[in-house]
């Protein structure tokens, strides 16, 4: 055997491995990436925000195409990864990516029959992981204790949630009735729905913070959604607001949607000097280690989120005064996003070298 098909072999063994440990919330990434991408479309650069759709496409289909080996190669280690406390929370980043990039096919791309298959697939998979994941968990016999079952990471659940009622609300627009009318109700179903879920799942959180011992590697990036679940809300709210112009249903609601719109986006800032603050104790107090984690996808989701979500929100109910913080964001949201694809490219490139590497050895010794 010669060094090239050993070199292949070692490829393969590699491309195996890689899908063996791929993390359920991987496509946190194309979250990222999406809510990105509208971000800097709707603040003036188009022609990025037209890249970064392209990329995120090819994104979706890359983790949609190795999520699919995984499943074919490692079911055990699948199902196992949805029984789990910590990582079935996980699959919950496939439901969010597709909506957000449905949304992204609507507001950039232009393709109303693409955003509604993408639509529907979510839908799909929003109903099937909610239950199977929340009926598994709540039969286990065995069950870690709160302190070590339960991260932000959970609020993932409220994400998918609200990406289903913000594509809805989108395509609302698009349709003619009856079918705006239903789309509208679901949205506002969803969205309502998502609102009380946080409820739930943050007093659980805010009472592990407050009532049991935390280390650094406890503050983990996803802690991030605390506030993009939230900001996500916001953006669903948003653009319910819009829709009540053509939805007598909406217009009843309208000022209820408003308060509850601004409550959630109190809610969501609020969380950010907090997210900040423990930050700093965690890398500078603690000095725990900053290197490149799939998770810190998480934490960047929700700075592009919250960017986006503040300049719906200052749209749609005329407040212009605070149109200059998704000015600010959008750098913090760049300069995040660019940090973590770099510590990806720096990882695979890390690892294509040391099998490269591995496979010339390899050949030398034989």
């Amino acid at each position: 055997m010669g060094p090239a098909e050993i070199r292949s072999e070692s490829l393969v063994a590699t491309l195996r491995r890689e899908v063996a440990g791929l993390s359920p919330a991987y496509f946190a990434l194309v979250m990222a990436t999406g809510i990105f991408s509208i971000g800097v479309t709707q603040l003036g650069a188009p022609i990025l925000g037209a890249g970064l759709y392209a990329l995120n496409i090819g994104l979706y289909v890359l983790l949609a195409g190795l999520t699919a080996l995984r499943i074919a190669w490692f079911a055990p280690d699948v199902l196992a990864d949805l029984t789990d406390h910590r990582r079935s929370v996980g699959f919950f980043t496939v439901v969010a990516a597709t909506n957000i990039l449905g949304s992204q096919c609507l507001l950039i791309g232009g393709g109303l029959k693409i955003a509604v298959a993408l639509w529907v697939v979510g839908l799909m998979l929003w109903a099937g992981l909610t239950y199977a994941i929340f009926v598994t968990l709540t039969v286990k016999s065995e069950k870690p204790p709160l302190n070590e079952g339960i991260t932000g990471a959970w609020l993932l659940a409220i994400v998918a949630t609200q990406s289903v009622a913000l594509l809805s609300a989108l395509l609302a627009a698009h349709w003619p009735q009856p079918y705006r009318l239903e789309l509208n109700f679901l949205a506002l179903s969803m969205w309502l729905w998502g609102g009380m879920f946080y409820i739930w799942m943050i007093s659980l959180i805010f009472y592990r913070y407050t009532f049991f011992a935390f280390s650094p590697d406890d503050l983990s990036p996803p802690y991030w959604i605390n506030m993009g679940a939230m900001a996500i809300s916001v953006l669903a709210g948003a653009r319910l607001v819009e829709n009540t112009a053509g939805a007598p249903l909406l217009q009843s609601v309208l000022p209820f949607l408003k308060g509850f719109t601004v409550f959630y986006w109190a809610t969501g800032t609020w969380w950010i000097p907090m997210l900040l603050l423990l930050g700093i104790w965690r890398h500078v107090y603690r000095r725990f280690p900053l290197r490149y984690d799939p998770s810190y996808w998480g934490a960047v989701f929700p700075l592009g989120m919250y960017t986006v979500c503040t300049l719906q929100l200052a749209k749609a109910l005329k407040l212009d005064f605070l149109l200059f913080i998704p000015r600010i964001f959008i750098f913090i949201a760049a300069l995040a996003w660019c940090l973590a694809f770099a510590g990806l490219l720096h990882r695979l490139w890390t690892r294509v070298a040391l099998e490269h590497a591995r496979g010339d050895a390899a050949g030398t010794a034989r």
